[in-house]
Formats: structure tokens, sequence, C-alpha cells
């Protein structure tokens, strides 16, 4: 392990101008790579380069859109990284969130080496190794623990660590000492002077790293769409007793498990309000258990029970913690929901609270599954209706304060989706830096940075997404993506022809199998059209003399059975043609 300590070093930096997108970049400059997190939210990971040596900032994953059937994860693509695999000297984590923490299991045992150094934040650290015990196979992983004031020196970097507020305990982020120059990653952040079981933002430490001249500035984008400032979570407490107040039933609290700060909330409500609480979900069990381990969470005794004891009370004195806030289909609320969930049901006098915003792409779903709830009696409240979610990310007052306070040369927008870079990036046009010095860049860009210029080089490098399906990883691409989206949106039809090796003439009536595409009962003139053609198509390439050729003849069903049933139904079904010889 390297020396971990505090630091105050100082480096002075010349100024110059910016050249054009394409000019030749200079080796010795560093590179800035990242692999996921721009243009999406989700899926952050960056890669910092110089002297052939690689630093990694998290490694997180992203949820699927509704648009692809299967898949659970989608992970960076790292391909830049084989055949570099000794040169990354360590990865660092900014905090324990998925989106950069959740590609670990999946794609870190490519890149791994023994003298691979990473480094997270107690917390941070034990999500991450807690999770790996569900992957035996993965290699065992030797985290470094590191706090606000740490500071690592590898190779040609020097990383100092310091403590930004957010909406999970122990975010950590980064000042990145480098030959040409210093870098500022802030992490996802907000400025929150009132938080719950946190310290308040530090802003002389803020100021300190100022004036000791920020090269670069990359700053979390999230929250660049939204004006003014975020909530603090004294807001959220207060409006959260208001409906603990005021409920008389059971309390059925949704959100992340790993919004740490409101889980111990809604525990510190229920115990105030004399009421026991359940957890429910795998990941909101051993998040809870973890962080109580850490001293992140306290609970008096005896106010954690089962929900199988639940039984046992009224549900006056009854809290209900769960995951299933986005609607997902596994999920202990969605469960519940679709009264699926062994020991709770939903019912009239119940209160519901998705104490969480809904990640961009889910909102039909959670709609969905709101809409049942009230259907079941179930009073629901959310974040549109009242304060009672506080993002993590500082909004448009805030994102201006960080950059003001930094004043960095150069400024790079991270983390969100593109109209969310580009607001960012108008914002910093606003507070005083020049165009020429601020870069919208999107994923597999390669930033080369100096001390005096700033471009994005011509070349790139794959960010293409990479799939997560069960076991499968990158084994799902585009055309078996292509075909889930055919099959959930037209369906498919199955032709089963038994064609005689003497005759070469098809036996009997070709067998059809519909799944997703029409209902055979009620559809028989058209198979019995699409029996005709499929008889008339063999008929026709066997009779034609020579050799048969069956690979040609299912070519021949699939298209021309294909071109038929459109110009019928004006679909489009996966079309399995199979010509059985006997």
């Amino acid at each position: 392990m390297k020396k971990i300590q505090q630091s105050s070093a100082r480096t002075r930096f010349s100024t110059g101008s910016v050249p054009r997108r394409n000019e030749v970049s200079d080796a010795g400059n560093l590179k800035i790579i990242p692999l996921g997190g721009l243009g999406e939210v989700g899926r952050n990971m960056t890669i910092f380069e110089i002297q052939g040596k690689i630093l990694i900032c998290d490694m997180g994953f992203r949820m699927p859109s509704e648009d692809m059937p299967g898949i659970d994860y989608i992970v960076p693509n790292i391909s830049y990284l084989k055949g570099k695999e000794k040169n990354i000297l360590g990865i660092f984590f900014t905090h324990g969130h998925y989106d950069h923490i959740g590609n670990v299991p999946y794609l870190l045992k490519e890149i791994w080496h023994p003298n691979l150094e990473i480094f997270a934040s107690p917390l941070t650290r034990g999500i991450i190794l807690k999770r790996q015990e569900d992957f035996p196979q993965q290699p065992k992983l030797d985290i470094n623990e590191v706090k606000d004031g740490y500071k690592v020196k590898l190779g040609p970097f020097s990383v100092e660590f310091f403590r930004q507020n957010h909406n999970i305990p122990d975010n950590l982020g980064l000042f990145i000492e480098t030959p040409i120059g210093n870098i500022l990653h802030t992490s996802d952040f907000k400025f929150d002077q009132n938080p719950i079981n946190d310290l308040p933002t530090n802003f002389q430490k803020l100021r300190d790293f100022g004036k000791r001249k920020i090269l670069l500035l990359m700053s979390d984008s999230t929250g660049a769409e939204e004006e003014g400032h975020s909530l603090s979570e004294t807001d959220i407490f207060k409006n959260m007793e208001e409906i603990f107040r005021r409920s008389q039933g059971r309390i059925i609290a949704a959100t992340f498990a790993s919004l740490i700060n409101r889980v111990q909330q809604i525990i510190t409500l229920s115990e105030k309000y004399g009421r026991y609480v359940c957890l429910e979900g795998y990941s909101m069990k051993t998040n809870v258990e973890l962080a109580k381990t850490l001293g992140y969470i306290k609970s008096k005794r005896g106010t954690l029970i089962s929900i199988k004891e639940a039984q046992n009370y009224p549900d006056s004195k009854i809290t209900v913690l769960c995951t299933g806030a986005q609607g997902e289909s596994e999920a202990v609320l969605m469960r519940v929901v679709n009264k699926e969930h062994r020991f709770l049901k939903l019912k009239k006098g119940d209160t519901a609270i998705f104490s969480s915003s809904v990640i961009p792409g889910n909102e039909r779903t959670v709609q969905v599954m709101k809409d049942e709830i009230l259907r079941q009696g179930v009073r629901v409240f959310h974040y549109k209706m009242m304060d009672i979610h506080a993002g993590g990310h500082a909004q448009q007052e805030e994102l201006k304060e960080m950059i003001k306070i930094m004043q960095p040369k150069f400024f790079f927008p991270i983390h969100g989706q593109y109209s969310m870079l580009v607001s960012h990036a108008e914002l910093a046009k606003e507070t005083g830096i020049p165009e020429k010095n601020i870069i919208v860049v999107e994923n597999g860009n390669i930033i080369n940075l100096s001390q005096k210029r700033i471009f994005i080089e011509k070349e790139t490098v794959p960010s293409s997404y990479v799939m997560v399906d069960g076991l499968g990883i990158g084994d799902v691409g585009e055309v078996v993506l292509r075909d889930r989206q055919m099959l959930a949106k037209d369906g498919m039809f199955v032709i089963v022809a038994v064609v005689d090796k003497t005759t070469g003439k098809v036996r009997g009536s070709p067998d059809i199998i519909s799944r997703g595409f029409v209902y055979l009962r009620e559809s028989k003139e058209l198979l019995r059209e699409t029996r005709k053609k499929v008889i008339g198509i063999v008929d026709r390439a066997v009779t034609s003399g020579g050799a048969v050729n069956w690979v040609y003849i299912k070519d021949e069903i699939r298209n021309k059975i294909g071109q038929f049933l459109y110009t019928k139904t004006q679909r489009r079904p996966i079309i399995l043609p199979v010509v059985i010889e006997v």
C-alpha cells in the first residue's frame, strides 16, 4: 500500500491559448478519456493517462432503458485498456452509489493485476466488498481506506481526497496533481449547510483548493438544468415528519438502498412516533447492516424487526422500509403491489412514500405502479407532491458558486445527459470562463490537456454499451437486442415443413407456431394461405433440378412469407423456418 497522508502541496502554471480540435497531440500532455457518464446518467468511468501511466476514477453501471428487454445493466466498454493493464496504477472511487461502483464485479477482473492499488472511503469500501461476496469467482480485492484530507502518491499522480455533501456518507472529491497542472474532480455533490447525519459543506477547504491554481475543473452536471439551490436534508426531514405525524396506518417507504441519510431519517422518525421498522429487500438489508456496523446508521435496540414479527403489532406501529421506488420488477415494492409478497399486502389506510426521484426512462413504469397502489386504497406521497426527496446534486446557483471558488483555467462538465452538460457549460460562461476554455465532451473522446491548451483529439476510443444479461457480459450485442425488440413488438412465427426426401414434396400441411403475432384460432384464413405459399416455395425449389439447397429454401420461406405477412397485417414478426427431411 502506498503512503497515505495529509498534504498542502502547491503548484503554479502559465497561461496560453487553446488550439483547434484537429491539432496534433503532445505525448507529454495529460489525456482524459471518459468511458461512460457523459450524455447519460450513470455508467461513470474516467481514465487519466500521462507518461504511459493510468489512473481510473470510478467504475459504475447504468440501468437499461425500456427498449432493452432482458438486460440487467449496462457497463462501460474497457477495450482501450486491453494490453495496458500493467500501466494502471490505481482505481479511485468517489462514493458508494452503483452508478460509480456497480461495474466492479463485471469488468474489474479484466484489468486487475497484483500491483493494482484501489482506494475508497470506509462506507464505499464496505459496499464494494460486501457486493463482491455475491461474485465468488472474482479476484479478492484489497481496498485501501481513505478519508477527507488523505493524500496518495502513485507514479506521476498525487491525489488528495476531500469530503463533499451528497445523499450518501463518505462521498469524496479528488484534487489531482499532475506534471502539467492541478485537476479538481468534484464527484457528485451539493452544498448543504444543514445536512442530516453529515457535516456541512467545508467551504474554507474548497477555497483553499481554489488558491492552488486549478488548471481544470471537472464538475457534476446532473442538476445543471435545475434553477436555484438544491434542498437541504433538514427541509426533507421536516416534510417527512409531517407525513409520520398524520399517518394512522402502516407507512411503506420506498427509496434507494444506498440513500443512507434517508434511511436514517425514516428510522429516526419511526422511533419518535413509536413505530417499529421492517427492512425489506436484499440490498436494503445488506446496506443497513453494513452502515450500522460502520456507525453511519443508528437505531435503538428493538426498533428493527422482521416483517413476520410485524404481524404481532397494530398497523399504526409499523414502518416498512423497502426497495423498488423505480418500479423494478423484482424489487420488494413491485412484488407487494402485484400481491406476490409472502407477508406484506397493501390495504386501505396504508401510506406509501416514494422518497427518491425517478431515473430518466423509468417514468412510465413508476407511474403504472403508483396508479396500482392508489387503486388498492393506499395514500401516496412522492417528491412532486411535496419536498420529500432532495437530490444529491448541485443546482445552478451551487454550480456557479463552485466555479467561482475554484477559478479554473479550463472547464469540463461531467456526469449527465448531453443537455445537462451544455447547460453547465453555459453557466461556466456566465461566471467568466472564456468559451474557448470550455469543452463539452462525449464518451470515447480523448481530451488532451497541457498547461496552455485543451482540445479534443480526432481519434476516439470504443465506448459502446456492454450489456449484462444474467451471467453473460457483452454477449448480447446490437443484433440480439434488435431481435428482442422485434419479438417484443411483432412476435415470432415458426413454420415447420416436413419434406419427403424421395419425392421432394411437402408431406401433409406445414405446422405453424405463433407467439406474440396472431392468435391462431382467429386467423385460420391467414394460416391457410401461408401454408399454401410454403408448399409452393418448396415445390418450385425442388423441381428446378439438381441438388437441393435447403439453406436457400429456408431463406426463400423467410423472405417471401415475411413479405406476405406484412402485406396482410402490417407487422414484421421474426420468421423461423424449419425444414425436416424424412
